[in-house]
């Protein structure tokens, strides 16, 4: 049977490190209850010490999440330890996690004071003895207690053997090994997890954990060449997020192990379809979105819009994807339609949405597909409709604006006057609304009686300068039914406009379909 990996969850304590995020209790507690749905194995609630706030939530998680180990994170200090005893005194699995640096550079860097010691072989003594002393008082509160060795990527390896050897004794179960700095490779980190398997003593009475930071972009790369070498607990956190530039991503790893089984030949008991919610739900907390095209969880993880990728795909789903999108929470793979696609992408989606075209009108239709396609990034089902209607069924348009003319003003009631043609008819109509854009769409709305909502509005600019075109996009829904419409123009007013009118035409041909 394969080993099995423990997953350290570090998002509520190292990934709440990032610059410029700020998680209260509330949200630690529901991102614990999400990662406990993950059923990561050990979730780092907090660091007690640093804030009474934190202590709070980290009492909070103990008492309430049960499935995982809850973690507190603590320096070699006394009252920072005791602090983690008090807050996971009602945890049903507690583990107490501390540690200090080990490299000369933290050595030299933070115990500078001489009563740690006159030079740095006194200062490395001392900083066995601060360890061991940790440890031995961690104890004295939970039986699981881990130690994590600052900068052991940078430190010299025979006294970070010492280190460990050492703190094994004093009765640490898990040892921690980061790469604080992200400075190692990982044929280099690789090494050190072997060394130490083979060259600490006392190694087997305790689990090699291995925290790796990203500074270089290798925090994956590194903690999956420390489980290749012999490390059993993976430390990270979800989306990646952290100090700087963030630590190992937690979905990378476990589907990297999960999906090279072959070559790490080990398992872990992560639930993977949680992924893409506990990801959405970190990025939301957070404030920091996930980029379309961040490995596993990203919106392009699983998007195709080349023709020829599209066409693999669509034979055969593994020429081109090597884990299945169900398996990490989306619904399913995605085709972007490009001027990339193809015609079998573009067959496939129209099929997709009920439309069965055959070779003459595909034909037709893609050449108009291209024609959209060359001048928007995306075409979407929506386009594809209103092309459908377009080439395959001419149809006049409905609605027709004629003019338009706004009052607004920083101290005048937004008024919009519009005159439409109606069916060879001119009508003519007025409102108020909340600004120029709302009296508008309400202004034609009395024109022309529909009862159609606005559900989403969007506006860019197509060209850059003060004369610059802006597009304006516009979600309308009736009856059950949801169109997109879009307009165009160096005036947004009248592009707002040009693009409800446009959205009321496409209802009015859906309907006529209907």
């Amino acid at each position: 049977m394969s080993e099995k990996v423990d997953i350290f969850d570090t998002t509520l304590r190292d990934g709440e490190q990032a610059a410029g995020t700020r998680l209260g209790s509330r949200d630690k507690l529901n991102l614990a209850r999400q990662l406990a749905r993950l059923k990561v194995d050990v979730i780092e609630a907090g660091y007690p010490a640093s804030s009474p706030e934190d202590f709070q939530a980290v009492q909070t998680i103990a008492k309430e999440i049960r499935g995982p180990v809850i973690c507190a994170l603590s320096r070699a200090v006394p009252a920072d330890i005791e602090a983690c005893g008090k807050a996971l005194a009602r945890a049903r699995r507690p583990r107490i996690h501390t540690g200090i640096g080990v490299s000369d550079i933290h050595i030299l860097g933070k115990f500078r004071d001489p009563r740690y010691g006159k030079d740095l072989a006194e200062k490395k003594t001392t900083i066995i003895k601060m360890a061991v002393d940790a440890v031995k008082l961690a104890r004295s509160f939970a039986d699981d207690v881990q130690f994590y060795a600052e900068d052991a990527g940078r430190a010299d390896p025979a006294y970070l053997f010492e280190v460990l050897e050492a703190v094994i004794d004093a009765g640490a179960t898990v040892v921690n090994i980061p790469d604080t700095t992200g400075y190692c490779v990982p044929e280099q980190f690789g090494g050190l997890i072997r060394a130490i398997r083979e060259k600490v003593r006392n190694i087997a009475r305790a689990k090699i954990s291995v925290h790796c930071h990203n500074d270089l972009g290798m925090a994956v790369a590194n903690a999956l060449a420390g489980v290749k070498n012999g490390a059993r607990q993976v430390e990270g956190t979800i989306n990646g997020v952290g100090e700087r530039a963030g630590n190992a991503a937690l979905e990378e790893v476990v589907m990297a192990l999960r999906t090279r089984s072959d070559y790490f030949g080990v398992t872990t008991g992560i639930e993977t379809r949680e992924f893409c919610r506990t990801s959405r739900l970190v990025a939301d907390m957070l404030g920091m979105a996930v980029p379309p095209n961040k490995a596993v969880v990203g919106g392009n993880a699983f998007a195709h819009s080349s023709g020829i990728h599209v066409d693999g795909v669509l034979k055969d789903r593994e020429t081109y994807e090597i884990m299945r999108p169900e398996d990490v929470g989306f619904a399913e793979s995605r085709v972007v339609l490009t001027a990339r696609t193809g015609r079998a992408g573009l067959r496939a989606r129209l099929e997709k949405l009920g439309y069965k075209l055959s070779q003459e009108e595909l034909n037709q239709t893609y050449q108009r597909f291209l024609l959209v396609a060359d001048k928007k990034q995306e075409v979407f089902d929506e386009d594809l409709i209103a092309i459908l209607h377009d080439q395959i069924q001419p149809a006049p348009e409905l609605y027709q604006l004629e003019y338009l003319q706004i009052y607004s003003g920083t101290s005048a009631i937004p008024t919009a006057t519009v005159r439409l043609r109606v069916k060879g008819e001119t009508k003519q109509g007025a409102s108020i609304g909340d600004g120029p854009v709302d009296a508008v769409c309400k202004a034609i709305s009395q024109v022309t009686g529909t009862s159609a909502r606005l559900s989403r509005y969007e506006i860019r600019a197509v060209t850059s300068g003060t004369e610059a075109i802006g597009e304006v996009t516009v979600h309308l829904e009736e009856d059950g039914r949801r169109v997109m419409g879009r307009g165009a123009s160096t005036d947004v007013v009248e592009a707002s406009a040009r693009a409800f009118i446009n959205g009321l035409n496409q209802l009015a041909l859906t309907k006529g379909s209907a």
